[in-house]
């Protein structure tokens, strides 16, 4: 495949990643948030990476992931659908296997009345909100469903779950609020696994209930603010130079013209754009590396391109498809976002399908399939 750009995505270090989450957090156990196609990484390749390193609890956010990702997992893996039901999505879901997570007293009803079609008890996850005033069951509606015990009865709950809005800040007062609020509510259940972190909260100092959802940590990202980031970093985005040239001062480049020269100037041109999933606010702001020099962004980034002051890079490095580097070791998807103004999680799920993946394997996903080839040998 010939393609603008190289995404190579190290399933070792997603890997290495989990494991640590996993060692801060034990007892509880640590689920996988794979939504938005596994953080634009590809959501079947991370989720088995996982599974190789024993997670055993799979998050996407709606019922069209879960249909495509369930085919591609081993029997038996727990798939929740973290936004829960639309009304008329019960009886496939059912059907799929999947897990909901009822988040309104409304799908509880919709998802009892399937179970009780089916004559069989089905497995859910209960959201209850604790503060977030997002998904989960407010106060009344708890106290609705624990007025009408029927309507649990033909629910196999896995988890009781809720969601901290303040995860990455851990001295932020909403979070002890939140898992006050949500001790409260648990008592209510006696017996079910509770799960609260995500991936923020794995990295306070405190208990984790029976299950971690981890999502942007796995990924590389920073789970804490103002703080070190301890993750390994899973992406490397490489483009090549597409066309060089050298302009004198005063001259403009890009839509707009917004970028002057004030000397005479070396311009490359790399074919990644905003298509690409590259923010177009990067435009005069944000910047790529060629042999671990900075070169600034000059001009608008426009839809299938990028040009770039490479003035002061040597001109040994300087060559039609010479690498560019734009995720890597010398800015990750959290310099990134800070320079375009957002976060690590857009960067990452705006990631193209039009870059070539490369994916390098897990040293136990590796391991697997070696001795499983060797088993099925002639």
């Amino acid at each position: 495949m010939v393609a603008g750009a190289r995404l190579t995505i190290d399933l070792e270090a997603l890997a290495a990643n989990y494991r640590l989450i996993r060692d801060r957090v034990a007892p509880a156990a640590v689920g996988g948030v794979v939504k938005a196609n596994g953080y634009g990484l590809g959501a079947a390749e991370v989720a088995r990476t996982l599974i190789d390193e024993g997670c055993r609890h799979l998050f996407v956010a709606l019922q069209g992931e879960a249909e495509a990702l369930i085919p591609e997992l081993p029997a038996g893996i727990p798939v929740y659908i973290l936004n829960g039901l639309l009304p008329g999505g019960e009886a496939a879901c059912a059907a799929l296997g999947a897990v909901p997570v009822l988040n309104s007293l409304d799908q509880i009803e919709r998802w009892s009345a399937e179970a009780a079609r089916c004559d069989t008890r089905l497995p859910a996850v209960l959201q209850v909100d604790t503060g977030m005033s997002r998904m989960g069951l407010p106060g009344d509606e708890i106290a609705q469903v624990l007025a009408r015990p029927e309507l649990l009865r033909p629910i196999d709950l896995h988890f009781i779950i809720s969601h901290l809005a303040c995860a990455d800040e851990p001295g932020d007062a909403a979070n002890a609020a939140q898992e006050t609020h949500f001790r409260t509510i648990a008592a209510s259940f006696p017996g079910v696994p509770l799960a609260l972190d995500n991936s923020g909260g794995a990295f306070h100092a405190r208990g984790h209930f029976d299950l971690v959802r981890a999502g942007i940590a796995l990924y590389g990202g920073a789970p804490r603010s103002n703080a070190p980031n301890p993750m390994r970093a899973t992406v490397h985005l490489e483009a090549r130079i597409a066309q060089l040239r050298t302009i004198p001062a005063g001259t403009g480049v890009g839509y707009g013209l917004t970028f002057k020269t004030t000397r005479e100037t070396r311009i490359a041109t790399i074919p990644v754009g905003y298509a690409d999933g590259w923010p177009r606010c990067l435009g005069n702001r944000g910047s790529a590396y060629i042999a671990g020099i900075r070169v600034p962004v000059a001009g608008r980034v426009s839809m299938d391109s990028i040009t770039l002051d490479v003035t002061d890079v040597p001109a040994e490095h300087l060559r039609p498809g010479a690498p560019v580097e734009l995720l890597g070791p010398h800015q990750g998807i959290d310099q990134v976002a800070a320079d375009a103004g957002t976060i690590s999680y857009e960067i990452l799920t705006q990631l193209s399908r039009r870059y070539e993946r490369v994916y390098l394997p897990s040293e136990t996903s590796a391991r697997i399939r070696s001795t499983a080839s060797m088993k099925t040998a002639p």
